[in-house]
């Protein structure tokens, strides 16, 4: 791969996240329309820049050295474990459940904000509702086609309306650099719990940690009030 090349939308490794650690950089990413709103928000943060998408290019984050692409053709969004009826859903399938729009901001824990960010998709309870929720359930478990990133919340917390399987961004569909084709976003917590690259979801008994929270992140990031940060609530 040229120099050209890794600097126009390649993604930053997992070597690389992994030494961001201390700063308390999470793996998310924002969409190109809204790059000037993201640079000027990083215009402060000095050296971050220099991996984060800020002026003079975009890049999303990582944790492994590389993100298989899918199409329409090939992505599939697979729902298992405690459910009455598992169901991989298509682009189509999710098109043809009840759409929801979200214009809320994007928060990053390192203290970056992009406001206004419009997502459609379909709500998390309404797919949720497709599948037939065990009573046994009492959590759920999202996992990144990327193969390594994953997340969770409680069924409680993905019972809320402002949790959704997004499949649009910013009136175009999520791209392969933002996460597409399916991303999930937990609009009133911290960016790392919108998993990119949505592949699979699964309802379990217990919350299981996520990719973070094993490496000592807040479970229940709540923006204003987790990872020791203050921020005013989206």
């Amino acid at each position: 791969m040229s120099e050209h090349e890794r600097t126009q939308g390649s993604p930053v490794g997992r070597r690389v996240v992994l030494g961001m650690l201390g700063i308390g950089v999470a793996g998310v990413a924002v969409g190109a329309s809204v790059q000037d709103k993201v640079s000027r928000t990083l215009a402060p943060v000095g050296p971050i820049g220099d991996v984060l998408p800020a002026a003079g290019g975009f890049r999303y984050y990582s944790v492994t050295d590389g993100v298989k692409r899918h199409s329409a053709a090939t992505h599939r969004v697979t729902v298992s474990g405690l459910v009455a009826k598992p169901q991989a859903f298509r682009l189509a399938d999710l098109a043809r459940l009840p759409q929801t729009v979200i214009d809320r901001d994007f928060q990053c824990v390192t203290g970056w904000r992009v406001p206004d960010v419009h997502w459609v998709g379909v709500a998390l309870p309404d797919l949720l509702d497709a599948v037939g929720v065990s009573p046994q359930a009492r959590a759920v478990r999202f996992t990144s086609f990327d193969g390594v990133y994953t997340e969770s919340l409680t069924l409680e917390q993905a019972r809320r309306r402002d949790v959704l399987v997004a499949t649009q961004m910013d009136g175009k569909p999520v791209t392969h650099d933002h996460g597409g084709p399916t991303r999930l976003y937990v609009a009133p917590m911290y960016g790392y719990k919108s998993l990119k690259w949505l592949g699979g979801i699964e309802l379990t008994n217990r919350v299981e940690p996520g990719y973070w929270e094993n490496l000592g992140y807040d479970v229940d990031a709540w923006v204003g009030r987790s990872n020791g940060r203050n921020d005013a609530p989206t």
